[in-house]
């Protein structure tokens, strides 16, 4: 019996690092390093993009292991893609009233797909298991690749109309994290197999 609660297999490896990724990146921010604080959002996304793949690799995981890997994801992914951009735009410049109603909205938002996943994703594994075919919305790791594609603007645009851009930006993935519509979950087998 082990004296420490939770689970410490290979399966949560690459959801840890994601995690540390993301509090790297929040780090980096707050010092000013806007740079190497997307390389680790970017980090983030890449780790969680395959930790469900990893996971599963596992044939002998039990309900309860099954469970707690659905958790301990969502958990994670809301501190990378919920709590680190905000940070990270916060300290860009996305202030004041509105800039900081946005990120809460934004956070919040985040909150909410994350426990709508979760409902879901539990009930489904009891009946269908493997991988989910299809998001509900907008999946949380797409800020990771939004957010850095966003920031290349930066070197186009003055720094004013930049930070102006990112509030809308930030306000409409937020809408996009809790309204319904199919996403289509990327088939990363197919994408490495043409890599």
């Amino acid at each position: 019996m082990s004296r420490f609660i939770g689970f410490y297999d290979y399966t949560v490896i690459l959801t840890y690092v994601s995690l540390l990724a993301a509090v790297s990146s929040m780090f980096y921010a707050s010092q000013g390093y806007f740079f190497y604080a997307i390389l680790f959002l970017m980090l983030s996304g890449l780790c969680d993009a395959f930790d469900g793949a990893v996971a599963r690799s596992k044939k002998d995981r039990t309900e309860e292991g099954k469970a707690f890997g659905i958790q301990i994801d969502s958990l994670c992914d809301l501190i990378s893609f919920g709590m680190a951009p905000a940070v990270f735009c916060f300290f860009v410049g996305v202030d004041g009233l509105a800039g900081r109603l946005i990120l809460f909205f934004y956070c919040l938002c985040a909150v909410i797909r994350l426990a709508y996943f979760n409902v879901l994703e539990a009930q489904r594994q009891q009946t269908e298991g493997g991988a989910n075919k299809y998001y509900h919305g907008l999946p949380v790791t797409a800020i990771s690749i939004i957010l850095p594609l966003f920031c290349l603007l930066q070197h186009v645009l003055p720094e004013h109309l930049f930070v102006a851009l990112l509030h809308p930006l930030m306000l409409a993935v937020a809408f996009l994290f809790i309204l319904d519509f199919p996403v289509k979950k990327p088939n990363l087998r197919n994408i490495l197999s043409n890599v």
